[in-house]
């Protein structure tokens, strides 16, 4: 969550803000914040060089929840989470990881610790994620599903 708040902060958008609007942002950053902007200052390129790095990570993330990329997405997210048993989940931090049999992986975020320790201990993994975690968080696809075989 700690890493949602600061892309989006740097970014300043919203999680509803759509593609075109961050990638102008993003490509405004970079050129704020190239290195090669500062080829007579090795400290401000030093400094450039880590901040555009985060920004590629920040666009990279903010792209992937974004709402164009969860709708072009949302087909074979229902596959995956009506279909396809939860393997394992982890968490750390208010972010749920669950690893999908289909070898999917989802990231979740501001999970609280109490939704968490109650999938522990959830007689039916698979029910309760439905019902409290799929539609309830923002997620992002972090490991692509395995092709049925026809």
């Amino acid at each position: 969550m700690k890493r949602l708040t600061e892309y989006k902060k740097l970014f300043n958008v919203t999680t509803d803000t759509d593609l075109a609007t961050l990638k102008t942002i993003y490509r405004n950053l970079m050129k704020e914040w190239h290195p090669d902007k500062f080829p007579n200052d090795p400290e401000k390129a030093a400094e450039a060089e880590v901040k555009s790095k985060t920004i590629i990570e920040a666009y990279h993330f903010l792209v992937s929840i974004a709402p164009e990329t969860k709708e072009a997405n949302l087909e074979e997210y229902a596959l995956t989470i009506n279909n396809s048993g939860i393997e394992d989940f982890e968490y750390k931090g208010s972010v749920m990881k669950i690893k999908f049999l289909d070898e999917s992986a989802y990231e979740y975020f501001g999970v609280p610790k109490s939704v968490y320790l109650k999938m522990v201990n959830a007689a039916n993994l698979n029910r309760f994620a439905k019902r409290h975690i799929f539609e309830a968080f923002v997620y992002r696809n972090v490991a692509k599903r395995k092709q049925q075989e026809a």
